[in-house]
């Protein structure tokens, strides 16, 4: 069902139950006309409406409009979508059922009990609303059992979850994550297996254990499994601890011995040039390497890309530093940039 006929449906049924409370009103207003009068409620366009409406067949009686106005009111509470709420239970919902349904229709004794007119309209009509309340209230609560009963959510944890994979599927590539889930009342041990070079993203609020779960163990299999890594430690240093121990750890797993160089700007251990000829193939990556660099010293025009005064340097760069590789001299310069 498209979004459209879901809020054309929800739209009829919420014309239903103004109807329902429309044929009501209108039944309290014929049968209890006297006490309106008296009240000074009527008004004579009202009379004239509603002496029309009164012809209609389930106006002819007391029973045939209240039966009128439940039966609308049934209709209205089968298509009502009520919000799954594991607090109500079965007994609540036709307790309220019942009382309410019980007092809709004892109300009518009330026009069998001599005494004032007002007095006795007052009561039928405030014994028949809050029977017709209470229905209202235990349909809604017997469609939100309906909904936890048949329209079970297997990701709900009362309503238990799906079977997820057990096994440890490994290679030497992979990536492997121990995990526990809850599948027949009981918590199992899975493994979360994925494969590296279909891209991964890892997605949490702060502090949800993006790292600890996550980044660690991709450090760690990675390491062991021999690759080479680039590891982009931006607040702290910790990632950068971890991954040397760890290379310090299963460096024999390398054919090549391994080395580990840090990149850092305030305390300068390791020095690269990022100019290096070999490193540029051809001039899309002498473009590349000077946007880098310009963006870099210049924050501002990250918000400004495409624009003349932006490409321009940009341009000229990539023109030097292509000028300087074709001439071989772009190994000379590598004492001009900071150390990175």
């Amino acid at each position: 069902m498209t979004g459209e006929n879901e809020q054309g449906l929800r739209s009829v049924i919420d014309f239903t139950r103004l109807l329902s409370i429309v044929v009501l009103l209108i039944h309290f207003y014929i049968i209890c006309y006297p006490a309106f009068n008296s009240w000074e409620l009527t008004a004579s366009i009202t009379d004239r409406l509603v002496g029309n409406i009164r012809r209609l067949p389930f106006f002819q009686s007391v029973m045939l409009a209240k039966c009128s106005s439940l039966v609308l009111l049934i209709i209205f509470l089968l298509g009502v979508k009520g919000k799954k709420d594991g607090t109500v239970n079965l007994k609540a919902a036709l307790a309220y059922c019942g009382c309410g349904l019980a007092l809709y229709f004892l109300a009518n004794l009330f026009l069998f009990v001599p005494g004032g007119t007002n007095g006795v309209a007052a009561g039928y009509m405030i014994t028949t609303s809050i029977g017709y309340l209470m229905m209202i209230s235990g349909g809604t609560y017997l469609s939100r059992l309906l909904k936890t009963k048949l329209r079970k959510d297997i990701f709900n944890k009362e309503n238990e979850t799906f079977p997820q994979e057990e096994r440890l599927l490994e290679d030497e590539y992979s990536l492997n994550f121990p995990a526990r889930y809850r599948y027949g009342g009981k918590l199992r041990n899975s493994w979360i297996n994925v494969a590296p070079f279909r891209s991964c993203l890892v997605l949490g609020s702060p502090g949800a254990g993006k790292s600890y779960y996550v980044v660690r163990s991709v450090i760690e299999q990675q390491i062991r499994k021999g690759f080479s890594m680039f590891l982009y430690d931006f607040k702290y240093d910790d990632l950068s601890r971890i991954a040397y121990n760890y290379l310090l750890k299963y460096q024999g797993n390398y054919k090549v011995p391994p080395k580990f160089y840090v990149i850092n700007f305030d305390t300068p251990m390791h020095r690269c040039n990022p100019l290096e000829p070999q490193a540029m193939r051809d001039i899309t990556d002498a473009t590349e390497a000077s946007r880098t660099i310009l963006l870099g010293l210049n924050r501002d025009w990250i918000k400004k890309q495409g624009e003349f005064f932006v490409e321009s340097p940009i341009n000229l760069l990539t023109a030097v530093i292509w000028f300087l590789k074709s001439t071989r001299m772009a190994s000379t310069v590598h004492y001009l940039m900071p150390s990175s």
